[in-house]
Order: structure tokens, then sequence, then C-alpha cells
């Protein structure tokens, strides 16, 4: 589909055209196998000479369709969905570091991602060395080694809020010969498109902003198709060499870079971990998807007001959030989403942890959640829910204090939002 038409437009005709007297909404095609009439026509399949469905671990059509409309929203080549955020991110940088490789990770960024990188992808002999994002250029470069493989880094860091300087990051990616991947879940593509700034790889976790309604869980990756893995081919031999378990084909031969990455992410590594997202929640998705550019509005505008009451409330310590003036990537996200950022807000009360546990315990509107980014309101203290397997040193160096509490502004009335706050707040 013409990828200059509006993301409103995107999200309602991007990814699926039904012909004459077929669904006009996306079918769920239910079933895990398709059958063909020869073992011929499936062998290309298998061969990865034709396109079709064969196994819904590695491709069914209403993921697809669902697939490529995501893409066309990211301004992408082409795109897989997976069945978690985590998965998407893990899939991303294993499908091109391996044993012995090395990526450079944003310090801010999601813990259970911190811990993907430094507890389990170290098992597995891939080594991490995590940046300050507003590190300087010169140090930036310096994290980089010549077994680097990727550097990786969010848009909007969960939950520390930093917003990353992509131009920054994509440069020093670039000249060292490896992609920029980024993880766009908090921004989505309606406030921030990072192929656009030099991104080369987009990740989602569907689940939050995307789904909207906490019915799904499900993931997504893009590719940009603008990365040249040729360019480098001793970085990248997955792609650029053949791969026996597919009869010696070699990706970037025969799918280009347009189609490269995402065939061997799919051929290979979903053939193989099955980390697959059902057809049944890829068309919650799809649902989702629909209302996004308006539902983000409304997580923004309520946000912005929160944030506002917030910072002006004498128990409040501290509040993070890219949309006040004084905020510290203000200006930052002013340049990559000038449009609006997303619905989460960082802030601490003074009294630091006991100050934050007393808060929670009072919260009516706002529900104690693992959640984050869809229509309800959702607060959580991180350092002892989703980080507390980080040591304290991790935690700063994460952007993620003792006292910081995360709230997820919902698409309720703002009001009604902050006198929920107001009465919680008067009892610490």
């Amino acid at each position: 589909m013409d990828q200059t038409l509006h993301t409103e437009t995107l999200c309602i005709q991007a990814g699926y055209h039904p012909g004459n007297g077929e669904p006009r909404q996306i079918p769920i095609v239910q079933s895990t196998t398709f059958k063909y009439a020869t073992s011929e026509e499936m062998g290309k399949l298998f061969d990865l000479e034709a396109d079709g469905y064969f196994y819904s671990r590695l491709a069914n059509p209403t993921c697809d369709a669902v697939a490529a409309k995501i893409a066309a929203l990211e301004g992408g080549t082409a795109a897989m969905l997976t069945g978690s955020g985590q998965a998407a991110n893990f899939y991303a940088m294993f499908n091109i570091a391996s044993c012995g490789d090395h990526i450079v990770a944003s310090s801010s960024i999601y813990g259970g991602t911190y811990n993907l990188l430094s507890v389990t992808m170290k098992r597995m002999g891939v080594e991490v060395t995590f940046v300050d994002p507003d590190c300087s250029e010169e140090a930036l470069n310096a994290a980089f080694r010549p077994n680097t493989k990727l550097l990786f880094g969010e848009t909007i860091a969960n939950p520390a809020l930093t917003v990353l300087d992509i131009e920054k990051f994509a440069h020093a990616a670039h000249a060292h010969g490896v992609p920029l991947i980024v993880d766009n879940t908090f921004a989505t593509p309606v406030n921030c498109r990072p192929f656009q700034w030099g991104a080369d790889i987009v990740t989602h976790s569907t689940t939050k902003y995307m789904d909207g309604h906490a019915s799904a869980i499900g993931g997504c990756i893009v590719d940009s198709g603008k990365f040249d893995w040729t360019a480098h081919p001793d970085k990248f031999p997955g792609l650029c060499t053949p791969d026996e378990s597919y009869h010696g084909i070699t990706y970037t031969q025969r799918f280009g870079l347009a189609g490269a990455f995402i065939t061997k992410c799919t051929a290979q590594l979903m053939r193989d971990l099955g980390s697959v997202q059902s057809p049944q929640s890829a068309y919650y998705l799809n649902l989702g998807l629909e209302s996004l550019p308006f539902r983000m509005r409304q997580h923004c505008t309520n946000a912005q007001t929160i944030a506002e009451y917030l910072q002006g409330n004498e128990k409040v310590a501290w509040v993070k959030f890219c949309g006040l003036e004084g905020d510290k990537y203000h200006a930052l996200a002013q340049k990559y989403m000038p449009g609006g950022s997303c619905g989460v807000i960082s802030f601490g009360l003074k009294g630091s942890r006991q100050a934050a546990e007393v808060f929670m315990k009072h919260l009516k509107l706002g529900s104690i959640e693992t959640h984050v980014a869809d229509s309800r309101t959702c607060c959580l203290h991180p350092a002892s829910s989703t980080h507390r397997q980080m040591s304290d040193a991790e935690l700063e160096a994460a952007g993620v204090g003792a006292d910081l509490i995360r709230l997820s502004c919902g698409l309720e009335n703002a009001q009604d939002l902050i006198a929920d706050l107001e009465q919680a707040i008067a009892q610490v």
C-alpha cells in the first residue's frame, strides 16, 4: 500500500485487501496446517522457492496481514509477529548476534530486556556493553568492538522515560558497520518512526498501545530494508553465506535487502524456537491498531495534564515526563516526537520507597499491575516488582531509583484520575 498515506488511513486500510465477496474484516485463520494437492507444491515452500503457508508456526495469513500493516505504519519493507515483545527483541538481536559476538545497548531500557541481555544471552555466549544513553559520541564509539553486531535502545525507555537520541545512536552504529535496533513500543509509529532518523530495525511489544486493551500478548519486528548486510559480509555470515538447513540459500541473494532479515528470522528462529503469535491474538491486535492514532492522542493529553498536576504537588519530589518544558528530554522529544510522546509518567514522592508503598496501597482507579500502556490507568513500583532482580547500582544505571513510581495514564477523564492521585498522595 502507498506509504505516503496518513497514519490514520494506514491503521485502517493497510495489510489486508479483500477481493469481491471476501470478508471485509481480516479472517481468523485458526488452523495449524494447510493442505496441498502434491508433495512437489509443498516442497517448493520448504525450499523457500514459493510463497504460501504450510504450518502456522512459520507463517499464517492472519498474522501476515497484521504484520504487513505494522510494516506500513513504520515505513518498513517486511515484518513478522512474535508471541511477545520479549521474543521480538530476542529474535531481532539473536538473528545477527550469536555465541562469541558482542552487543552495545543503552543502559536505560526495560528491566526484562536488560535481564535478557545481561543474563540469558550472556549464558548463550553473547557479551553486552551497556552505555549511558546520554553519553558523548566519543564514549559511545568506545564501547564498540571488532565483534560487535548491533546497537540497541528504546525510543522512550521503560520506565526511566529517557528519550533516545536516535540520530546519534544511528551514526555510531553505521560508523562501525552494524545496524541500530530500536524498541518503539512506547512512542508507537503514531508518534515516532525511527527509520526516518536512521534506525534499521524496529521492535514492538504489541501487548501495549498497539493492542490497547490488555487482550493479547504479542510482539513485532519490522525491517527498514535499508541496512546493507552485504557491505559487511564477515560480520553477518548468517545473511551473506549459504544456509545449509535450507539447501544452501543465501538470504541476501535470494530475498534482497528488503526481505533477507525477516525471512531468515522466520525460516530459522521461528522454525526452531517457535515464539509464534496466535491468529486470534493477531486479530485482537488488528482491532487495536484501527483506533491507535486516536487513542494515542488521548493518552498523551491525559499524561500532560497529570504530569503538570504532579509537578505542582508539594509532596512530589520529582516528575519525569518529556512533555514538560523543564524535563531533561524535552528538546529531544520535540525533535523526534513533536506530536506527543506517550501516556507514561515516572515520579517520586518525598519519603522515597516507604512513601511509594503507602501511595500504592491507597490507589483506587489506578490499578497495580505489571502492565502498562493500555486503556485503563495502571501504576507500578518497579523496584519492588519488575526490576526487583536488579541491584541498587543497576537500578541507578537504568534510571530506576527505589522511589520511582510508573504511572500509565489511560483513557479515563483526567480530572477523575487526578482526584484519585490526590487522595492517595494525601495518605503519605
